[in-house]
């Protein structure tokens, strides 16, 4: 079963963006062809899956520090940048 989870990492990205019914489709059909057994394929859903969703936020992380890298790069002001502006102006404004 252990071989089987390590080819489904191999899919890599393609772990990531499947569903869950997507899943329990590709081990019913490895259930279908005596490559794992019906006692191991609830077990087996469950740890693609969760391989699948720790997948998914390691790609989310690093999308997310791959754009500020660029936005810092690109020297495009932040929200947070914008906001501590905002909130500056209307502190000059007041007085």
């Amino acid at each position: 079963m252990k071989d089987l989870i390590n080819k489904g990492l191999a899919f890599g990205l393609g772990l990531a963006v499947v569903s869950k019914e997507q899943i329990e489709k590709l081990v019913d059909e490895l259930v279908k062809k005596g490559e794992v057994s019906s006692a191991e394929s609830k077990e087996l859903i469950r740890e693609l899956f969760e391989k699948g969703e720790a997948e998914k936020k390691e790609m989310n992380a690093r999308i997310h520090d791959q754009l500020e890298k660029l936005l810092r790069e690109l020297n495009i002001p932040t929200k947070a940048d914008l906001e501590r502006l905002e909130k500056r102006v209307q502190e000059l404004e007041n007085k």
